[in-house]
């Protein structure tokens, strides 16, 4: 593997988690550069994708690069049979930097390590989402002031969500303390468990919304992915167990702040959207300075 690859989010250590956060605020004071001048970004999705995408498309335009690749696989030569090893060692010939998500897990892993040039994870399956984990630890660290400490609650679909995988992953080092609330068929999944419990890391599990929030400094809401499903019954027994509704929010830290990873289905009450709590818009816009640094850094610029 390129050890500029971004492929999990233990692949960065705390001090470049910092140094990433410092570099992606220096982004949003200046978002437009020409440092990627020269650059060809290949962008490979093969699956679905609208936040993700049009974020590093943005962060790439701004920092002056060029983007080549596919918004779907039906477009490229996967449809014929070309294997992944054989596409990712055809694309790096041509570009400097591969951005990918994949559907299956793993997928990034293997890439990074047949690619000649730097592979950045773009999400692989219900494993890793490591550029979603540094916007959303951006944003933690410009609503709270610090990353330290904090009551992060994690609601909805923690067997699945790659998004909270990685950031939970990410806050181990910053002593939290998680409560994950979750139906027992998406409760964090036991290799996280034994992770906390190997780094003395608080956390407790419920399966009731309520008034428990009231302690929280993030709530992180998560979508239940009907993607994820082999049975469609099941999905339709976990998909609307938890909706956050303004009325809900009334007692509630004043530097409470509500997370999304996005898109909502309505897990997250419209009326939400105008409480000053509410930042899951302002989290998504994060991701184009995030990635901006995680670029730069992958390519040492």
């Amino acid at each position: 593997m390129d050890n500029k690859s971004l492929v999990s989010i233990d692949d960065y250590t705390k001090e470049e988690i910092l140094e990433v956060l410092t570099r992606a605020a220096e982004f949003e004071k200046n978002p437009n550069s020409n440092i990627l001048e020269g650059k060809v970004i290949s962008s490979l999705f093969f699956e679905p994708s609208t936040r993700t995408r049009l974020s590093f498309e943005t962060a790439i335009s701004r920092m002056g690069g060029k983007i080549v690749g596919f918004t779907d696989a039906s477009s490229s030569s996967t449809t014929k049979g070309e294997t992944l090893n054989d596409t990712i060692k055809m694309v790096s010939n041509y570009s400097d930097l591969i951005v990918m998500r994949h559907p299956i897990e793993g997928s990034a892993r293997w890439a990074s390590e047949v690619s000649d040039v730097p592979v950045i994870n773009a999400g692989d399956g219900a494993n890793q989402h490591p550029t979603q984990t540094m916007l959303d630890l951006y944003s933690i660290q410009k609503t709270q002031g610090t990353l330290e400490n904090l009551n992060i609650f994690m609601v909805g679909d923690l067997k699945y969500g790659r998004t909270v995988h990685s950031l939970l992953m990410a806050l181990s080092h910053f002593n939290p303390t998680f409560h994950f609330i979750a139906p027992a068929e998406l409760e964090i999944p036991r290799a996280y468990k034994i992770l906390m419990d190997k780094n003395n890391i608080t956390y407790y599990e419920h399966t009731e919304f309520d008034s428990i929030i009231n302690d929280a400094d993030i709530l992180y809401m998560t979508r239940v992915q009907r993607e994820r499903f082999a049975d469609p019954l099941e999905y339709e027994k976990v998909k609307n167990v938890y909706i956050l509704k303004n009325d809900m929010l009334k007692d509630t830290k004043d530097n409470l702040r509500i997370l999304h990873p996005l898109p909502r289905v309505n897990e997250i009450a419209v009326d939400v959207d105008s409480n000053p709590k509410a930042y899951y818009f302002e989290q998504a816009l994060n991701g184009v300075y995030a990635r901006q640094a995680i670029i730069a850094k992958a390519l040492d610029l």
